[in-house]
């Protein structure tokens, strides 16, 4: 059985490095995110079958199984203490530059922030929350209407903040995309 303890062992403490923000091809800012949470190649539990996501969202890392006791890790920012998902899915739907459009719920407990986008956002646009890819976790058939999204604000890497879906960079999202098909089981702890 896969544990909480297997990827936790596999977490590192180490120094920043830049990364420049992806999103837009007109932004030249550059923001500093600190090493641990760039993707990187990590042991886990040789138990741990390949193809899974495990996300720890308390340590801000997201596991990509790769089998043979591997994973690829990588740093996330997730939701505010209580809006954050907790449970297994599966991958539903994938989306490349998302559209996106802001729950009743979100309205509804934060309308100076989402009320002006009531009507949503096309994929692409600067203010876009989903960034470059979206992964749609579903259970049952259901949406559960949280994502593993691209971020157009990579300096909120390691935090907890917003309205609760697992977000990575840009960039580190569209290295995550491809590897990972429909179908594909997802645990937040």
């Amino acid at each position: 059985m896969v544990t909480r303890r297997h990827f936790l062992l596999a977490a590192t403490a180490a120094t920043a490095t830049t990364l420049p923000v992806p999103a837009f091809a007109t932004s030249t800012k550059k923001v500093r995110i600190p090493r641990k949470y760039m993707p990187q190649k990590v042991s886990v539990g040789d138990a741990t079958p390949a193809g899974e996501i495990h996300v720890f969202p308390e340590k801000h890392f997201l596991f990509w199984t790769l089998g043979k006791g591997k994973a690829m890790r990588y740093g996330i920012a997730v939701g505010a203490a209580g809006r954050n998902f907790k449970g297994t899915a599966y991958v539903g739907r994938k989306a490349e530059w998302p559209s996106w459009t802001p729950t009743a719920n979100m309205i509804r407990l934060e309308p100076q922030i989402y009320a002006k986008y009531s009507g949503g956002l096309p994929g692409g646009h600067e203010r876009n929350p989903l960034g470059a890819r979206a992964l749609y976790l579903y259970q049952g058939g259901r949406d559960t209407y949280y994502r593993i999204h691209g971020t157009p604000q990579p300096w909120t890497i390691g935090r907890s903040f917003s309205s609760g879906c697992i977000r990575l960079t840009n960039t580190h999202v569209s290295q995550l995309y491809p590897d990972v098909p429909t179908g594909t089981k997802v645990v937040v702890y």
